[in-house]
């Protein structure tokens, strides 16, 4: 399943950027707030990784990093979750998670469940490394791998098929 994509890297003085930046945030705070109806679907979801993955992989790094800061911060203020002790590790996947995702649709134009697999699992293996250096907790630093592979998958099916759906725009 590799597909030609129409990549679009947007820069900082694009006002677009900034529009697409508020919509993809709104992802980023609605689904989390469905999953969170369902007792740990946060967890098990990951859904605030989601349009992140989506934004910067359609749009590039810099969008990417925009929806990567805000989403968590935002969720966090508005509703509380993250707790703030935890958003220290969920920026830095979702920084993480940005840059390979608009590295990589940037280096190759296409879209494939293995380009999403790799993006993926870059972040969480990356990103658990980083948090469990950030937390001293091997146990935290692997929750996603022992409860979150749903999420994974979420990412890389459900963000297929959505990048592909909107890949000629």
């Amino acid at each position: 399943m590799n597909t030609a994509f129409n990549f679009v890297s947007l820069s900082y003085r694009q006002s677009r950027t900034y529009l697409f930046t508020v919509f993809f945030v709104l992802g980023n705070i609605l689904l989390p707030q469905l999953c969170h109806l369902v007792h740990l679907a946060g967890p098990t979801l990951l859904p605030i990784y989601f349009f992140t993955l989506v934004g910067a992989y359609k749009y590039g790094m810099k969008l990417g990093l925009l929806v990567a800061i805000l989403s968590p911060l935002v969720n966090s203020i508005l509703f509380g979750m993250p707790v703030p002790a935890l958003l220290p590790a969920i920026v830095c996947k979702s920084v993480l998670l940005a840059v390979a995702a608009g590295y990589l649709a940037h280096r190759t134009g296409k879209l494939s469940v293995l380009s999403l697999i790799t993006v993926v699992l870059f972040y969480q293996v990356v990103g658990g490394l980083a948090e469990w250096i950030m937390s001293g907790s091997l146990d935290a630093a692997l929750q996603d791998f022992r409860i979150g592979v749903p999420g994974m998958l979420l990412q890389i099916f459900g963000g297929y098929f959505l990048l592909k759906s909107i890949s000629k725009i």
